[in-house]
């Protein structure tokens, strides 16, 4: 993706004050951009399929009529699996959270945080593919609080080798593929080849997924 492209944004939520204020705010971004908008799974399904061009990002409620938050996502993930998902809801339980991580979405923010957070989350998956806020990762941490009992953390795979933990870690901290080729004085391509082989491995859908994966096998600390 380039740099100076606008981020492509779709908004699904059938509270028409909200979507519509969200949309107030997508438009006030230079680098953001609204392309679509749905009251509900259903129609923002149907919506796809006629776009010019798919969004980047969806920001989609949980309750909705018709088809839902969690099964929009699913939705999503097996016929638009390019669309990356940040889910906004009033629910932050944390079992719900993890649950859609785990699902394919790469953000769950609650739908009360401020203004700057939920831009941070959207330029954040935008440049490195997924956005954990603190409460999330807890969430996170406290739904897996275990470590696993085999020797292996990949059961029926080969662990992890050393250099994979290392980029694991940086994606972790949200550092770009660049970013993570500088530290550690790889090539993008290189660094590219860890992570597929990280996905391949962990059978995570993404990024998001992988971050899942390090903090429930407790190979990222998570502070606060």
């Amino acid at each position: 993706m380039e740099s100076s492209a606008n981020i492509r944004l779709a908004v699904v939520d059938d509270q028409n004050l909200f979507r519509e204020s969200l949309i107030a705010l997508i438009g006030s971004e230079p680098d953001l951009e609204h392309v679509a908008e749905a009251g509900d799974g259903a129609s923002f399904l149907a919506l796809c399929a006629t776009l010019p061009a798919l969004p980047d990002i969806v920001l989609m409620d949980m309750n909705m009529p018709g088809l839902n938050g969690v099964e929009l996502n699913e939705a999503l993930q097996r016929q638009y699996p390019s669309v990356k998902v940040i889910v906004l809801s009033v629910h932050a339980q944390e079992r719900l959270m993890a649950k859609m991580i785990t699902a394919g979405a790469v953000g769950y923010l609650a739908k009360n945080c401020n203004k700057d957070e939920l831009l941070l989350a959207i330029r954040a998956v935008y440049r490195t593919g997924f956005y954990m806020s603190p409460q999330v990762l807890r969430a996170i941490r406290q739904t897996h609080s275990y470590r696993p009992t085999s020797g292996s953390l990949l059961p029926g795979e080969a662990e992890l080798t050393n250099r994979e933990k290392e980029v694991l870690h940086l994606i972790c901290q949200q550092y770009s593929n660049a970013e993570i080729a500088e530290k550690l004085f790889l090539s993008v391509r290189t660094v590219e080849g860890h992570r597929n082989n990280l996905l391949l491995k962990t059978g995570c859908r993404n990024t998001a997924g992988l971050v899942l994966f390090a903090v429930k096998n407790q190979l990222h600390e998570v502070l606060f």
